[in-house]
């Protein structure tokens, strides 16, 4: 008498019939796609045996239930992506979900490098400056109106020019008389030390720091032969073509101040009332 080989599940002989060996014991086809087949997430039917079966994030279906929501397409074979829960093609999601680019009007892919400004949005290389047509990518740019330049090419075109080295001024700077200096280049005549954030003055429309101003033009103090500038709020006395600082209008022999008080001229030599008397 024969050993007997039947299905663990319904105990029907398996002699001359197809099995499917599981967990070390054999089934009969239809018991084995009861017990262990998976459902079909979109068919809701068993995907048996003998069909190919296609998984994703714990979902099951059939090869032909594993299909574009929007078109119908198979997704088999095909990239794909997945929005509320419905499966999408590429094609149908880019153009339901997907950017368009401004330059170009084609659909921004999803994963390709792209560029977002002000609510619009363009594929890498299309974003390019207005002026050299080179694609500015990640670097600096500066828009105007509905144009956008490299850094470069917007200080050529529009950025004033030093009045002095006659280079774009790309930001920061000094006026003077209307016109635009780079800092660096805003210096006085005469010493070159630059004169931004200092007081200065001109002469012939010269810019000269008052150090230098003072030894080139200004007139000297009959007593201390230095400069009279007059800036700062100094004040000085003035008589005959002659200048004094006020702290050094004194009398030539006393020394007592003259400052709102009377004097007498003698030769070179400026007198209180009192040594005028003793003269």
């Amino acid at each position: 008498m024969s050993e007997r080989f039947d299905c663990d599940n319904c105990k029907e002989s398996l002699y001359g019939r197809k099995y499917i060996q599981a967990e070390d014991n054999p089934y009969c086809i239809p018991c084995y796609d009861s017990l262990f087949a998976n459902t079909c997430d979109e068919c809701k039917e068993l995907i048996g045996h003998d069909s190919r079966e296609l998984f994703y994030e714990d979902r099951h279906y059939h090869e032909h239930c594993f299909r574009c929501f929007r078109c119908d397409r198979s997704l088999a074979d095909e990239p794909f992506t997945s929005q509320d829960d419905a499966l999408l093609c590429n094609d149908c999601y880019c153009n339901e979900f997907s950017s368009k680019c401004v330059a170009c009007d084609k659909t921004v892919m999803p994963g390709t490098r792209k560029l977002e400004y002000a609510g619009s949005t363009w594929h890498e290389g299309c974003f390019i400056c207005n002026s050299c047509q080179q694609p500015i990518g990640s670097k600096s740019f500066i828009p105007d109106k509905d144009d956008h330049y490299c850094v470069p090419c917007y200080e050529n075109k529009f950025a004033p020019r030093c009045t002095r080295c006659k280079q774009a001024l790309a930001k920061g700077g000094v006026t003077y008389r209307d016109e635009p200096w780079h800092k660096e280049c805003f210096v006085c005549t005469s010493c070159k030390v630059q004169l931004a954030g200092q007081h200065f003055t001109s002469r012939d429309d010269s810019p000269y720091c008052l150090k230098c101003f003072g030894n080139l033009y200004a007139k000297k103090c009959e007593a201390c032969n230095k400069p009279i500038t007059g800036f700062g709020g100094g004040k000085y006395i003035s008589f005959e073509e002659r200048q004094w600082h006020q702290p050094c209008f004194t009398c030539s022999r006393c020394s007592v101040s003259l400052v709102g008080a009377g004097f007498f001229p003698e030769q070179d030599e400026i007198l209180c009332r009192n040594c005028n008397s003793n003269l």
